[in-house]
């Protein structure tokens, strides 16, 4: 599992002192409710990218420094299962471990969890699976070595309690 000694002290501050995975605290916006009262479904993508970013940044594998790095990486495919509902103000987080890495690609998994400590339940999981691509020419590249040893630290590791 990945423990919380990898994570920098700002990084606990920022994402939450995760210490058997890591996760990322959302609030739920009123903007982001729909008409039926539940967190719209375009959203959890939105959730998604951002607990990726704050993954790497927990892995010590920066957005900026793989930008800087001349990489960059792009979704090329999305699925989201919807178990439950999340609403307005719920407590949820959302839980990211890494599925699978290809020469190119990797897949990251989310779970969306709600409630607080005694009362969690998965309310929509899904996965996103990420290109590797050169910041020049946007072609596919290789995963680079920093984050290849990086994701593979924790590739199918035993993640969260609530899966």
């Amino acid at each position: 599992m990945l423990t919380a000694t990898r994570c920098k002290p700002a990084e606990r501050a920022r994402y939450g002192d995760a210490v058997t995975s890591f996760s990322l605290p959302i609030t739920p916006r009123y903007a982001e409710v729909d008409q039926q009262g539940v967190v719209f479904n375009g959203h959890y993508l939105t959730w998604f990218d951002e607990a990726c970013t704050g993954f790497l940044d927990h892995l010590d594998v920066t957005y900026p420094g793989l930008i800087a790095s001349g990489y960059d990486i792009q979704v090329v495919h999305s699925e989201i299962d919807f178990k439950g509902p999340v609403r307005w103000r719920d407590a949820v987080r959302v839980e990211v471990h890494c599925e699978r890495i290809g020469s190119t690609s990797f897949t990251l998994g989310f779970n969306v969890v709600r409630g607080e400590d005694g009362e969690q339940q998965s309310a929509v999981r899904g996965h996103n699976v990420y290109v590797v691509v050169s910041t020049e020419d946007w072609a596919k590249r290789p995963i680079p070595p920093a984050l290849r040893e990086a994701l593979t630290s924790v590739e199918r590791q035993p993640h969260n309690a609530s899966d």
